[in-house]
């Protein structure tokens, strides 16, 4: 069993910068691919970024090159660091871990979930 906690959201400019945590429980944390989604009101789940347990990283057209995605398996936390933040960035940002690497970008393909975070982008 993991259990996820996102924190780090906020109210932030255009252009400016926000960095998720995702603290995970659970002693397995290095053998799990981790990955952020996010859902704006009236919107499906989308993927974001996802990183494996040996550190490949994989990211949505939408953020790449502004969004980074980090893990840090000693604190078993996964980082989010978005810079460069747009109005169509606002959301609720979702933590989320499976047991498998390579790319996965449906949700339906993560097994832990973690009760998300508001970022909201003013223009």
């Amino acid at each position: 069993q993991v259990q996820l906690v996102e924190s780090g959201g906020g109210l932030v400019q255009a252009g400016g910068s926000l960095r998720l945590s995702c603290a995970a429980s659970g002693r397995t944390f290095g053998g799990y691919a981790m990955g952020w989604f996010r859902q704006a009101p009236g919107k499906e789940r989308e993927f974001v970024a996802r990183i494996t347990w040996n550190s490949n990283t994989y990211y949505a057209d939408s953020v790449k090159g502004r969004f980074t995605i980090s893990r840090d398996n000693a604190k078993i936390t996964v980082y989010l660091q978005m810079n460069s933040l747009k109005p169509e960035d606002t959301a609720v940002y979702y933590c989320a871990a499976d047991r498998y690497g390579g790319s996965r970008f449906s949700a339906i393909e993560y097994d832990y979930w973690g009760q998300g975070t508001q970022v909201t982008v003013s223009s």
